[in-house]
């Protein structure tokens, strides 16, 4: 069971039902739309990364994908030491 779990990717979307889900409850406690993208986007990449990795995808796709968490991961850098300098 879990090893089906895992081969299908399906344990990637769970992950990415639970960072839905903090997006949600982050708007909801009155969080911007775009902050939030800037700290959970990373991840949902990342973890889009794992799922096409544990399904077989191409080798593009998974770079394609861990590359695109790079440039939100610095818009997230950069916000926070605008707010936290120390």
């Amino acid at each position: 069971m879990i090893e089906t779990l895992f081969a299908s990717g399906h344990a990637a979307d769970l992950v990415l039902a639970v960072l839905a889900l903090e997006g949600v409850w982050l708007a909801r406690r009155g969080w911007r739309w775009g902050r939030i993208v800037k700290l959970l986007g990373p991840a949902v990449f990342l973890v889009l990364a794992v799922r096409a990795a544990l399904v077989g995808a191409q080798w593009y796709w998974v770079a394609l994908l861990l590359a695109a968490s790079f440039p939100l991961h610095l818009m997230d850098l950069m916000e926070r030491s605008k707010r936290d300098p120390d």
